[in-house]
């Protein structure tokens, strides 16, 4: 019995646990049921299938984003993609890929569905091979720190925005600034680092030049637009994105032929794409050469190399290193007067001789400047993404020229070799001119054909007067040094705080130590070289007061050496907001930048001011940014930005003599920076347009240039010597403001399907908006108890001005064939007006007018208001116009893509002026005005010339 009772309650509690543990499974069965009917109910997004027009296979690597979210996936083997949890209503889904054109399709997302929106075909994007024959231009193309011209290329880049890319193809060899701004008010970011320098506040594009398929991942923010790296400057952000993931499988190899600034390049590229082990690398290779550019003397050498390998850890992890190495060397092509381009040509150019047969530059610029980034990207979560840069940036940064003691300037253009020097000429005690004397008139028939028979650089000649000097050199080669280490480190959050508000925050931080010095390159046939400066007296031509009187011999450092550190931190935060109508966003920043120098000479003329550190100077500055756009329809917009922010000015108008002094601007202060503008855009299959209206106000800038002044009244302390005479200066701009107001219209539409009409126009006013004082550094009165001798002039009255350096009006039209069998052609015909020569602001001061050699500060009497009116009116350059003819063609060959591309610029070969500078030598009125009633003035202003017809070739294969 007992055993019995055992048993039955044995088999109770066994069918007592089997209930229980099939009543738990029958739960859970139900609990997951529910689950996946809740999940499959609430999952709302969209999925496809990417490929390629040509071939008709499918393209993996496409990255699929929708708009305004953090919602981003790049395609699978097959071409396909998912987006789940999407944001129920009207979304824009974005497909873009490297060589394609990008793909804007609008989707409806339902509640509960997963929208199939079938295969996406990709076209060939042709403006990639054009960007290919871009010749980027910046700053350093033109002049030098001794020119006084600040004239700068803006961002030139190839955005599917119909006006920027008129822009860049149409009017950047002309030297136009989107919105006449200067690239300084833009940003540049390579995988979220930004590039400008801290020295002077703009990117040096050599750094990556030559490396045109490793740098195509671009996304481009026009304006002060919302962009997701950086609070961003008024001119616009480019983001260069060298993450191995997301190139294209395959490799490529182009060669190409031009006669612009190199002759022929090579390139090669391969990418890996991401294998099962989670590995992708990139590399890719160039070399540009050649013997001679489209201007004389100017040789060009560049090799560059680009790797990018990336590690994808798991789902939430990956780490990509990028290594950038940019090798390049050329000859530099001097701006040059209306006498001498009169006598010799446009291409003329002053800077080289030929040595032993060869070619060979006085100005040449050498940069080697290796970029090492190491990003890792962190998912976390569906919504949210943090990813982080690590950037380690060394090398040099040269350029070239002559330096001479006790001798004539070598330069073939010195105003000494000229005609112009004789019929010129006055007599100063009676004031009467003399250029038309026989004498003169022989003498300048005489310079005008010594000119052409020596219009180079006679590097023999040097060679020779260098070794019968008991070994002493009197000219030598030297370059002026930048070696930099750049640390940096960037990270950017972003993150859906709610279906219709996205935040994005991130913070850089920057240290520099850059280490500037005058470096001896070539004796040019002597034995050493005497590191004195020959205007100076006593200790005054020491450089360094504590290695008095040395020879220096070539590698050796003199005349100045000092370093530059920065310490740079800036942060942003952006909120963007999407609803059914309405788009808006808002933006902040705050940065804060310091700044030192730290001398390594006792330089004679400042013994207590420049032998080590100065004072560190810091400055903190904020921004605020906003936006909206509202939505008329699914194709129309209206869309508004307003700016507002304060800006540091740049190390180099911080220490405007860092060369020899530790002194400071004096009063230097932020920059304070207005903008705004409202566009009208519509985007149907078949028109697109754009038509935006904006304006934008730089207060309170500071600039400083460097040239030789005579008739300043400079006062060197010594009763017997002339002061209306002249000195090298050290000029500061202060309180300088510049408006800039005008109109940019873009319009593209589809005549049928094989032909395209384009037309781009931009209308600008851009003047100097203020009277900024004008102070200039007397170093021969510095003393142990002045260490900042700063001679003010006064006011320089050139408010209403232009700024020159960029067409102010451009427009172009053009026609497009594109064949189904994969060939095109194009023509575009281009208006570029209202340029003007840069001014010299000394020669508008008070000062300008004063007769200082009659001590009795009087203005000149012949200093009429009418001649002053007529000998500073601003020149403008005549007005032209520009055609280009642009084709191609690919083939498919048994699965790889072949293929050229060809371009015709200024077919017309049309003579043009794309930018120029008043010589400010003559800076008293009498001076110029006696030069100029000669109708041959020898510091006329000079002039940078654009090139005549041109032509680019390129052939590639994509395999």
């Amino acid at each position: 019995m007992y055993i019995c009772q055992v048993k039955k309650l044995f088999f109770d509690k066994k069918r007592e646990l089997i209930l229980i543990l099939f009543m738990k499974k029958l739960v859970l069965t139900i609990l997951i049921f529910i689950q996946s009917v809740v999940v499959f109910a609430q999952t709302s997004g969209v999925r496809g299938k990417v490929i390629d027009s040509k071939t008709q296979k499918p393209l993996s690597n496409v990255i699929t984003s929708i708009a305004n979210t953090n919602l981003m996936q790049v395609t699978d083997a097959e071409g396909k993609f998912v987006f789940k949890d999407v944001v129920i209503g009207n979304q824009i889904l974005q497909i873009k890929s490297q060589g394609y054109k990008d793909q804007l399709l609008k989707i409806e997302i339902e509640k509960g569905k997963i929208i199939d929106i079938g295969v996406t075909v990709l076209d060939e994007d042709i403006t990639e091979e054009q960007q290919m024959s871009l010749v980027t231009i910046t700053d350093n193309d033109l002049g030098d720190d001794s020119s006084g011209s600040e004239n700068t290329a803006g961002l030139l880049q190839a955005s599917r925005d119909v006006f920027q890319q008129a822009a860049a193809f149409n009017w950047g060899l002309a030297r136009f600034r989107i919105r006449g701004i200067d690239n300084e008010y833009g940003n540049i970011l390579i995988n979220g680092i930004t590039m400008n320098k801290i020295l002077d506040g703009r990117p040096q594009f050599g750094n990556w030049g030559g490396l045109n398929d490793a740098t195509r991942n671009q996304e481009f923010t026009n304006g002060s637009n919302p962009n997701d790296y950086v609070f961003g400057g008024i001119l616009g952000t480019q983001e260069i994105n060298t993450r191995a993931s997301l190139y294209r499988k395959g490799s490529r190899v182009s060669f190409s032929g031009t006669n612009t600034n190199y002759s022929w390049r090579a390139m090669g590229t391969h990418v890996s794409g991401m294998d099962k082990n989670g590995w992708a690398f990139v590399v890719s290779g160039s070399r540009r050469w050649a013997n001679e550019g489209y201007f004389e003397g100017t040789n060009y050498a560049a090799n560059s190399f680009f790797a990018s390998v990336e590690k994808r850890i798991n789902a939430n992890h990956s780490l990509n290193f990028t290594s950038i190495y940019a090798q390049n060397k050329r000859a530099g092509n001097s701006p040059n007067s209306k006498e001498v381009t009169d006598l010799v040509g446009i291409k003329y150019n002053s800077y080289w001789g030929e040595q032993n047969g060869k070619q060979r530059s006085a100005r040449g610029r050498e940069l080697e400047e290796p970029i090492l980034m190491l990003e890792h990207f962190w998912k976390i979560g569906k919504k949210s993404n943090l990813n982080t840069t690590l950037s380690y940036q060394f090398g040099k940064f040269g350029r070239s020229r002559l330096d001479f003691q006790g001798v004539d300037n070598p330069n073939p253009v010195y105003y000494r070799n000229l005609p112009s020097f004789f019929t010129s000429q006055y007599n100063g005690d009676t004031n009467a001119f003399e250029g038309d004397f026989p004498l003169n008139v022989a003498n300048a028939e005489k310079a005008r054909v010594k000119f052409l028979a020596n219009k180079q650089i006679n590097w023999g000649q040097i060679y020779e007067s260098n070794k019968t000097n008991d070994g002493r050199s009197l000219i030598v080669l030297y370059e002026d040094r930048v070696d930099d280490n750049l640390v940096a480190a960037n990270s950017v959050f972003s993150t859906s705080l709610s279906d219709n508000i996205v935040l994005n925050a991130g913070a850089t931080f920057k240290s520099l130590k850059s280490r500037n010095f005058q470096n001896l390159q070539d004796l040019l046939g002597g034995q050493y070289f005497k590191d004195i400066e020959t205007f100076g007296k006593g200790d005054q031509q020491q450089s360094d007061l504590n290695n008095p009187n040395r020879n220096v011999v070539e590698g050796d450092k003199y005349g100045y050496n000092y370093n530059m550190n920065a310490t740079t931190i800036d942060a942003f935060t952006q909120f963007k907001f999407t609803y059914k109508k309405i788009d808006f966003y808002t933006a902040q920043t705050f940065s804060r930048a310091e700044y030192q120098r730290e001398g390594l000479y006792k330089n004679g003329y400042y013994a207590t001011n420049s032998l080590g550190k100065s004072n560190k100077v810091s400055f903190e500055n904020f921004g605020f940014k906003g936006g909206l756009t509202y939505k008329i329809s699914g194709r129309q917009f209206l869309n508004f930005n307003g700016l507002y922010q304060t800006k540091a000015p740049t190390m180099r108008n911080v220490f405007p003599n860092a060369r020899v002094s530790n002194n400071l601007t004096l009063d230097i202060q932020p920059e304070n920076i207005a903008s705004g503008d409202a566009s009208y855009i519509m985007n149907f299959p078949k028109m697109k347009l754009r038509l935006t209206g904006y304006f934008s106000k730089i207060k309170n800038s500071t600039r400083t240039t460097f040239f030789f002044a005579d008739g300043v009244g400079i006062d060197d302390g010594d009763p017997a010597t002339d002061d209306s005479g002249g000195d090298f200066l050290a000029e500061t701009l202060t309180g300088l403001d510049r408006k800039n107001i005008g109109a940019e219209l873009g319009f593209e539409y589809q005549i049928t399907s094989t032909i395209k009409a384009t037309l781009a126009g931009s209308y600008g006013e851009f003047t100097f908006d203020s009277n900024p004082n004008v102070s200039y550094t007397q170093d021969s009165q510095a003393t142990a108890t002045n260490t900042n001798p700063i001679i003010s002039l006064g006011t320089s009255n050139i408010k209403g001005y232009r700024q020159g350096g960029s067409p102010q009006q451009a427009a172009a039209f053009g026609l497009e064939y594109r064949d189904p069998k994969f060939w095109w052609v194009g023509a575009n015909i281009n208006y570029l007006g209202n340029n003007f020569l840069e001014i010299a602001p000394i020669l508008r001061t008070k000062n300008f007018f004063i007769d200082n050699a009659s001590g009795t500060g009087a203005p000149f009497p012949e200093a009429t208001q009418e001649r002053a009116k007529l000998l500073l009116k601003q020149e403008k350059f005549k007005d032209f116009n520009l055609l280009n003819l642009t084709g191609g063609k690919s083939w498919r060959i048994k699965g790889d893509t072949f293929g050229f591309f060809a371009s015709i610029n200024n077919v017309l070969d049309t003579t043009y002026k794309t930018g120029g500078f008043e010589q400010a030598r003559n800076a008293s009125f009498r001076e110029l005005n006696n030069d100029f009633k000669s109708g041959t003035p020898p510091f006329a202003p000079q002039y940078f010339y654009g090139f005549g017809r041109s032509y680019f070739v390129n052939l590639y294969l994509n395999f």
